[in-house]
């Protein structure tokens, strides 16, 4: 759990958020071990990237289709600790898509471990 609020914590600096200066990194953890991040990637449109979507889709892109956690973080560009960043609506329905209801959603909130499943975050889905 960890190591992978670490790795979200490294990829979240390459995070590319010039409007809203709020950085996010997620890594994305597969059932065989292997390990996607993602950053989110904003423009100044309405079609800005999270970085839950960004490592999915890594992921995915890659022919990985069974996932067990993702690890997500976020804060203010130049700001430490974190602060408990959930994933937005979009997000929730997009991982949905993609997990069973069991799959965990790991936060930390300035140094403490939050763990959800999809289905706390996304309860009477039509997909559940």
């Amino acid at each position: 759990m960890i190591e992978d609020i670490n790795k979200a914590k490294e990829v979240r600096l390459k995070s590319y958020s010039p409007y809203s200066n709020y950085q996010v990194g997620a890594c994305l953890r597969c059932k065989d071990g292997s390990i996607y991040t993602g950053c989110n990637v904003e423009n100044d449109g309405i079609q800005s990237i999270c970085a839950e979507r960004c490592a999915f889709v890594k992921a995915i892109s890659d022919g990985k289709r069974e996932f067990e956690s993702i690890a997500i973080v976020g804060a203010p560009k130049g700001t430490d600790p974190v602060d408990k960043c959930v994933p937005c609506g979009y997000c929730r329905q997009f991982i949905s898509e993609f997990v069973d209801n069991d799959f965990k959603i790991i936060l930390e909130d300035k140094g403490n471990i939050i763990t959800y499943t999809i289905s706390d975050l996304l309860p009477d889905s039509f997909r559940f």
